[in-house]
């Protein structure tokens, strides 16, 4: 099966096979908010899925 690309650029894979994947709903919201809270928003939050889900979406990434 391929990988589902538009669902594989929204996720990051690391080294050791982690998904990272960004904070939803942060996209331009940050223009009024204080540099303290956009920097909070602005890193990656670590992404459960079974290995079925996996199979099905991520199968060429690794």
């Amino acid at each position: 099966m391929k990988t589902n690309k538009s669902y594989a650029k929204r996720l990051k894979v690391t080294r050791n096979g982690k998904i990272l994947a960004r904070k939803a709903g942060q996209n331009h919201f940050n223009a009024k908010e204080s540099r303290r809270s956009q920097l909070k928003k602005k890193g990656f939050v670590t992404f459960r899925m079974s290995n079925k889900e996996k199979s099905r979406f991520l199968s060429g990434l690794r």
